[in-house]
C-alpha cells in the first residue's frame, strides 16, 4: 500500500451475491430478523469487510476466523440488540488483528460504532489472573469502557460466551484458566448487569470445563429424576394453573429446572446432599400486570400454605440490577417446599436480558428501577470509587464486594431505598447517602433508636445519619466497614487529613530554619522557590513541605539552598554550617502520620521532650531524659527543638513497672485503682514472678503527665503493691 492509497482501499470490497453468503453468516441474519432491510444490509456490509480484514486467518478449530466475531453477532441478536451493536460485534476483533484501523470503521459505519470496536479491543487485551496487579489494571479499564457505553460489556459478554462454547479446542491449561476467570468475572458481572440467561450459560459452560466429571454426575442424576418426582411435579403445575384459572387470571406457568452449577454451589455452601437440593420444586408464573401478580400470589397462598419468613416482594423493592419478581415458598403437598416466584411479562424480559432488554423493550423500562438505569449507576458509583482508590488490586477487591453481593435493602428518612451489601454497617449506609455524610458522621437512628455506627443493618431498617461538622474519619472505621466506597472514602480522608497536617509541620519546621539564617519563606523570591521545586521535581511548595515533615528532606539543607540564592543576589555568600534554630515547634500531638511518640520513652504532655527527624516516619518524639537520646546527640542536625502545645488533648501510651505481692487478687486491685483514676488499661505483662513478688507492666492511657502521676499515687497508696516506677 502507497503512502497516498487510503487507509480502507484495501476493504472496500463489492457486495456479495446471496447465493454465496454462508450458512453461518444466514443463522446470524435470521436471528436478526427483527432489524430493518437497510439496517440487515449494514450488518451484511460489516460481514463482507469482516471477512476480508481476517482473510487466511483461522481459529484453533481450524474454522475461517470470521465465524467467531459473526457467531458473537449472533448472540446479541438473540437478545435483540440494535443494529449498531451487531456491526461493532462482527468487527470487534478488527483493530487488534487486522490492518483495518479506527477510522476506516468510523468512514464506514459511523463514530459509534468505531468508539464500540475501540472499547471492545481494549476488552480484548484482558487477561484476568486473579489477585495481580496487572488483572485489576486491566479490569479498570474495562470499568471505563463500560462507562463510556454499556454496548461494549455486552459484546464483550457475547464474545467470551461464544469462546466457552467452543473452549475444547484450547488445551487443559487454558481452558482451566479461561473457566475460572469466566465463572469468577464474567458471570457474576453477567448477573450484576441483570443478564440471566447469558450468566447462567457461562456458568454451567465454566463449570463443565473446570470440573468436567462433577458436571457429568450431576447432569445425568437431574436427567435422571425418578418417576415420582416427575409427577409430583405435574401435580403441582396442574393445581396452581386449575386455581388461577378459576380466577380468571390468564398466565404463563413454567417450572424451573435447577441448573448444575446452581445445585453444586448450594450443595458446597449449604453442605446438603444432592437429594436434599433437589428437594425443592421451582415455578415461575407470567402475568400480565402488577396488580395480576399481587392477585396471584392470594391465589397460590390459598392453594398450599407459605411457610414463614420466606415472602420476598422484589417488585415494590427491586434488586441492585434492575430484577423485579414476587418469590414466596409454599409448603407442598410431598412435604417439599415449592419454590414460587411471581412477575409480569416485562419483569420476566427484563430478569432474562437484564440491560440488554433495555434496546429491544421500550416501554417502560426508563425508570429508576429500570435494569439500564441502575447498571448505569452502579458503573458510575465504581468509576467514582475508581478514582480515589490508590492501587488497582485495592480498586479490583472493592469490586468484588460489589459483585457477589448478598444485599440487604434499607430506607433513608425520605423513603429512599439503598441496597448494601450483606452485614453493612450504619457507616456503610453514611457513605452510600453521599461520601460527606459518611465523612461527618458520628452516630445514627435505626428505626428511631439511636445506634452507633459500627451497629450492623437488616433488612427494611430506616436509617438516619447524625453528623457533625467537627468529626473526621478515624482509622478504626476501617475494621467494621464493608461496602468498597466507604473502605475507599476512609482511607482517602484519612491519606488527605494526613497530608494537611504534614504540610503544616514541613512549613513550621521549613521557617524555622529560615529564621536561623536571618530570613524568612516569604522573604526568598517566588522564582527561586519554583526553580527549586523544578530541580527537584515537586509539583507544588505543599509537595515538598510534607516530604520535609516525613524527613525525606532536611528543613536545614532546603533552608541553606533557599537562603544562599537570596544572599547571592544580595551579595552575600553563606558559609556552612547551618546554625540550628532554637525556637521550639509546638505540637499537639494529633498530627496524624508524620509525628509519632517512642516506644522506648512514650512521652505524654508535661514531658521535657525533643523531636529526632527520621527518613519516611517524620518526627519521633522522645523525652529528653530518654536513654536513647545520647546516641541522637551525634545526628545534631535531625534534633528537631519542640514543645507541648496549650491546646493538647487526647490520650497518650505511658507504661508503669509495678511490684506486688504476689496473692490472689492483686492485680485486681491494681486494675480497680487504676480505673479509678480515670485511666484506660490497653495491656498487662508479667515481667517477673516468683512465690512472693509479682513485677508487672501495665501499658494505660493518661491525658498528660499530672494524669500520669495520680494514676501512680492512687496505685502506691494498696497494701498490695511494694513499688511503682514509670518505664
Amino acid at each position: 500500500m502507497t503512502p497516498a492509497e487510503p487507509a480502507c482501499s484495501r476493504f472496500d470490497v463489492p457486495p456479495i451475491d446471496d447465493a454465496a453468503v454462508p450458512d453461518y453468516v444466514r443463522e446470524m441474519e435470521q436471528a436478526a430478523s427483527y432489524l430493518t432491510a437497510p439496517q440487515l444490509a449494514m450488518v451484511r456490509r460489516a460481514w463482507t469487510i469482516g471477512a476480508a480484514a481476517h482473510a487466511g486467518q483461522t481459529r484453533k478449530s481450524g474454522e475461517p476466523y470470521i465465524t467467531h466475531p459473526v457467531a458473537v453477532a449472533g448472540v446479541l441478536a438473540e437478545q435483540k440488540l440494535d443494529a449498531e451493536t451487531l456491526v461493532a460485534a462482527i468487527l470487534h476483533d478488527t483493530i487488534e488483528d487486522t490492518p483495518l484501523t479506527r477510522a476506516c470503521i468510523a468512514a464506514e459505519f459511523g463514530d459509534t460504532v468505531a468508539d464500540l470496536v475501540d472499547g471492545v479491543t481494549k476488552l480484548d487485551k484482558l487477561h484476568f489472573r486473579d489477585r495481580q496487579e496487572a488483572a485489576a489494571e486491566s479490569f479498570r479499564k474495562m470499568l471505563l469502557a463500560m462507562s463510556r457505553d454499556l454496548r461494549v460489556i455486552l459484546i464483550k459478554l457475547a464474545d467470551r460466551l461464544h469462546n466457552m462454547r467452543t473452549l475444547g479446542a484450547k488445551n487443559p491449561e487454558s481452558r482451566a484458566r479461561i473457566a475460572r476467570e469466566t465463572l469468577e468475572i464474567y458471570a457474576p458481572i453477567a448477573q450484576r448487569l441483570g443478564m440471566n440467561l447469558i450468566k447462567a450459560e457461562l456458568q454451567d459452560l465454566g463449570f463443565r470445563a473446570l470440573y468436567p466429571w462433577r458436571h457429568t454426575v450431576l447432569e445425568k442424576r437431574i436427567r435422571t429424576q425418578p418417576v415420582v418426582r416427575r409427577e409430583a411435579l405435574v401435580q403441582i403445575e396442574a393445581n396452581l394453573a386449575q386455581r388461577l384459572a378459576k380466577e380468571k387470571l390468564p398466565h404463563r406457568l413454567i417450572s424451573r429446572v435447577k441448573s448444575p452449577w446452581s445445585i453444586y454451589t448450594k450443595m458446597r455452601a449449604e453442605h446438603k446432599s444432592f437429594a436434599q437440593v433437589m428437594d425443592v420444586f421451582g415455578f415461575r408464573i407470567v402475568l400480565r400486570t402488577v396488580a395480576d401478580c399481587y392477585h396471584a400470589l392470594g391465589v397460590v397462598h390459598a392453594t398450599y400454605k407459605p411457610l414463614d419468613a420466606r415472602f420476598r416482594d422484589f417488585i415494590a423493592i427491586p434488586k441492585a440490577n434492575g430484577y423485579q419478581s414476587l418469590h414466596t415458598v409454599l409448603f407442598g403437598p410431598y412435604g417439599s417446599p415449592v419454590e414460587v416466584q411471581l412477575r409480569t411479562e416485562e419483569m420476566d424480559l427484563i430478569a432474562e436480558r437484564g440491560i440488554a432488554a433495555h434496546w429491544s423493550y421500550k416501554d417502560g423500562s426508563e425508570g429508576p428501577n429500570s435494569a439500564q438505569s441502575r447498571a448505569h449507576n452502579w458503573i458510575s458509583g465504581l468509576v467514582e470509587t475508581q478514582h480515589a482508590t490508590g492501587s488497582s488490586l485495592e480498586f479490583l477487591e472493592n469490586v468484588k464486594v460489589d459483585l457477589f453481593p448478598d444485599e440487604v435493602y434499607l430506607f433513608s428518612p425520605k423513603g429512599d431505598i439503598l441496597s448494601l451489601p450483606r452485614n453493612a454497617t450504619a457507616l456503610d449506609f453514611a457513605y452510600a447517602v453521599h461520601t460527606d455524610v459518611g465523612n461527618q458522621a458520628v452516630a445514627a437512628r435505626v428505626d428511631g433508636k439511636l445506634v452507633p455506627l459500627r451497629t450492623r443493618l437488616a433488612n427494611g431498617q430506616r436509617v438516619e445519619i447524625i453528623t457533625a461538622r467537627s468529626s473526621m474519619p478515624k482509622p478504626q472505621w476501617l475494621e467494621f466497614v464493608v461496602s468498597g466506597k466507604a473502605r475507599t472514602s476512609i482511607r482517602q480522608q484519612l491519606k488527605h487529613i494526613e497530608h494537611e497536617d504534614a504540610v503544616q509541620l514541613g512549613h513550621r519546621m521549613l521557617d524555622r530554619a529560615l529564621e536561623a539564617l536571618d530570613t524568612s519563606l516569604e522573604r526568598v523570591p517566588a522564582e527561586r522557590v519554583e526553580a527549586y521545586l523544578q530541580e527537584h521535581r515537586y509539583p507544588r511548595l505543599e509537595a515538598l513541605l510534607a516530604d520535609i515533615a516525613l524527613g525525606n528532606r532536611m528543613p536545614s539543607q532546603v533552608a541553606l539552598q533557599l537562603s544562599r540564592e537570596a544572599g547571592a543576589r544580595g551579595g552575600q555568600r553563606r558559609a556552612e554550617p547551618v546554625p540550628l534554630s532554637k525556637d521550639r515547634i509546638l505540637i499537639t500531638g494529633a498530627e496524624r502520620g508524620v509525628i509519632t511518640f517512642a516506644n522506648c520513652c512514650l512521652p505524654v504532655p508535661g514531658d521535657e521532650i525533643m523531636g529526632y527527624h527520621t527518613a519516611g516516619k517524620g518526627l519521633v518524639v522522645h523525652r529528653m531524659d530518654c536513654p536513647n537520646v545520647a546516641d541522637y546527640r551525634k545526628s545534631p542536625e535531625r534534633w528537631v527543638a519542640i514543645g507541648w502545645d496549650r491546646k493538647v488533648s487526647g490520650d497518650f501510651s505511658a507504661a508503669l513497672r509495678i511490684e506486688v505481692d504476689n496473692r490472689p487478687g492483686a492485680l485486681a486491685s491494681v486494675a480497680a485503682a487504676i480505673a479509678e483514676a480515670e485511666s484506660n488499661i490497653d495491656r498487662v505483662e508479667y515481667l517477673e514472678r516468683d512465690t512472693h513478688i509479682a513485677v508487672l507492666r501495665f501499658s494505660i492511657e493518661v491525658g498528660d503527665r499530672r494524669h500520669l502521676a495520680n494514676v501512680i499515687r492512687k496505685v502506691r497508696r494498696l497494701g498490695v503493691v511494694m513499688g511503682v516506677q514509670r518505664i
